[in-house]
């Protein structure tokens, strides 16, 4: 039975069994246990993996830098990390200083590594020592699965227990399983330290998530800062699940109900679930991209078929409806809910199957539309509308919980009669009691320092626009949405549902003008006899009809007001171009010519203007 404890730093306590480690002890594979650094990340490639360990990786430019210095004294190991901020602080100019630091406060993590002999549960225990206050702390099991967050003043201790899972998965760009046998803790806090750490394997119940982007263990760069980290609310579910259970995530961006199965992570789950365990399923966002998985068809067979081989194996299915979207129509208008036909199959077959549904998406969505479109950002990724980032994933893995402790409370198990959803439950118990984690004030993604100069980024930085060709081509109708799709983040699909007669399902731009339908970019006044002639040549007045129609759905306009092109441009089209020239997609001077065809090269360069940040 594998048991072991861990003592750090210049600790005078002795223990038969338990295993000393200095601030200089990294891990390597030999000896199995350690912390991770800047240093052995860059000697070992497996550790560079984010599904394999704690998912924290610093932002490239630090790369090369021995960022975590770590030190130690008799209550244990600790990383500086408010001092070793300041260090870098005082290497820039003092304007540089407050451009790159603007924002939340950013912290280095403390991250330690134990191999463990097999796949499984294990019982974890984190104890630190700290005369001094840690500030506002966050303790992360695995792959950035979040087990606290709260604050930790002078003088007091904190001591947490909590199970983890150990399981193989397919990290992100791979085809096979790799093997997973450790376990990863890591403390950010403004100064994060470990005292203490016991790891001993126990026997509990598993909760398997499957889902897509807006669930997974996403993760994340480090100086950290929570606003602008990518996450899922299955990595902070854990935090809400007190007592006898591990979470294990193997949801994966841009999965469907049938890539999950196709491409192996179910495989995973059917291997090593185990009778008396919980699996939640999450999907939507990308099944709507798919002809073959529309709500009333794939979607809900695929859905049927994981109840079914759940229970088979004696595990307890749970349906998620899928995570609201921050997407809304007009200038600050209503707001459009995109997967409203999803979540409603989703609670249909839930209800035939008499399987428990969390309705994340309900939840969600009345929570958007209560604070609207832009009181709403800070808990999303900076200029994303789908994905959120900590602070929302937070939130939505609260909602989580409290759906299983309202939903599973009330239902029996349908396999066994065991009452093994009124466990889970039970274990959601303190769902309303947690505590707020709220937006730092000043979300603003990280800047390179000018003093690491022309540090190119190894994962390289994606061009939207640099699959336009042909640029000196006049751009038609077809492209400029394809183009402001991209800009403005709007989410691309592949179904087609013959709303202009003149559109076909097998054209290249079918599901480009299906997405500036959904969301409202397509003027009235653009559609002529119930066609949109998406080959059209564009010309400037067009071209910002479009443009405004999709930016009014990201933020809200500035206040109309008359501008030099009001006796020049098409009555239903002046508001568009009023909104333009506020802000600056037209010469304020009156130089444009409405009526003139756009190139696909001036196209590129007006959207990359109009680009969120």
């Amino acid at each position: 039975m594998f048991d072991k404890i861990f003592l750090f730093g210049d600790n005078k306590d002795t223990g038969q069994s338990w295993i000393r480690v200095g601030r200089g002890d990294l891990y390597r594979a030999d000896t199995g246990y350690g912390f991770v650094t800047e240093r052995n990340r860059r000697e070992d490639g497996l550790l560079r993996v984010p599904e394999l360990n704690s998912a924290f990786d610093t932002l490239y430019w630090y790369r090369n830098e021995d960022m975590t210095r770590i030190g130690e004294d008799a209550s244990g190991c600790y990383v500086d990390s408010d001092g070793i901020m300041a260090e870098y602080a005082g290497k820039m100019g003092q304007e540089e200083a407050a451009r790159v630091n603007a924002g939340e406060k950013r912290r280095i993590p403390l991250c330690f590594k134990c191999r463990v002999p097999h796949q499984g549960n294990y019982l974890v225990t984190v104890h630190a020592d700290a005369g001094e206050a840690l500030g506002k702390t966050f303790v992360f099991e695995g792959r950035r699965k979040l087990v606290f967050a709260g604050g930790v003043p002078a003088g007091k201790e904190l001591h947490l227990t909590f199970r983890v899972n150990v399981c193989d998965i397919i990290p992100r760009g791979q085809t096979e399983a790799f093997e997973d046998r450790t376990v990863d803790i890591t403390v950010v806090a403004d100064r994060p330290r470990v005292s203490r750490i016991s790891v001993e394997e126990t026997e509990c119940p598993t909760l398997y998530i499957a889902g897509d982007s807006t669930v997974t263990d996403q993760s994340a760069e480090y100086p950290y800062a929570a606003g602008t980290s990518y996450a899922g609310w299955g990595q902070m579910l854990p935090a809400y699940l007190k007592g006898n259970i591990a979470v294990s995530n193997h949801s994966h961006s841009g999965l469907t109900t049938d890539s999950f199965r196709s491409e192996g992570h179910y495989a995973i789950v059917e291997r090593e679930g185990r009778c008396g365990d919980f699996i939640l399923f999450q999907f939507g966002h990308n099944d709507q991209k798919l002809a073959e998985l529309k709500a009333g068809e794939g979607y809900r067979d695929n859905l049927c078929r994981y109840i079914r081989e759940s229970r088979e194996k004696g595990m307890y299915p749970l349906l998620v409806t899928p995570l609201a979207r921050n997407s809304w129509k007009g200038n600050g208008g209503c707001y459009n809910d995109l997967l409203e036909e999803y979540a409603g199959v989703c609670m249909e077959v839930g209800e035939e199957t008499q399987t428990p549904v969390l309705d994340l998406h309900g939840c969600s969505m009345e929570w958007i539309k209560e604070l609207g479109l832009e009181a709403v950002k800070p808990y999303f990724y900076p200029g994303d509308f789908t994905h959120t980032n900590d602070y929302g994933a937070y939130r939505m893995a609260g909602m989580v919980a409290r759906g299983i402790r309202k939903v599973c409370g009330e239902a029996m198990s349908r396999t066994d009669g065991t009452g093994g959803y009124r466990m889970l439950s039970e274990l959601a118990a303190g769902a309303q009691d947690m505590p707020a984690w709220e937006p730092e004030c000043g979300i603003v993604l990280p800047v390179k320092p000018e003093c690491f100069g022309d540090i190119e980024n190894p994962d390289g930085e994606e061009d939207p626009f640099a699959g336009f060709d042909r640029l000196s081509e006049p751009a038609s109708r077809a492209d400029i949405l394809a183009m402001i799709i991209k800009a403005l983040h709007y989410f691309p699909v592949n179904v087609y549902n013959d709303m202009f007669r003149d559109v076909v399902g097998h054209e290249w731009y079918a599901g480009t003008v299906e997405c500036a339908w959904q969301n409202g970019i397509i003027a009235e006044g653009l559609v002529e006899d119930g066609c949109f002639y998406p080959e059209r040549a564009v010309t400037l007045e067009e071209f910002l009809v479009l443009a405004v129609g999709a930016y009014q759905g990201r933020r809200k306009l500035p206040e109309e007001r008359e501008c030099v092109y009001d006796g020049v441009c098409r009555d239903f089209a002046r508001p568009y171009v009023r909104a333009a020239c506020s802000l600056g997609l037209a010469g304020n001077d009156g130089s444009g010519r409405l009526d003139e065809i756009l190139t696909r090269g001036e196209a590129v360069l007006m959207c990359r203007k109009m680009k969120l940040q």
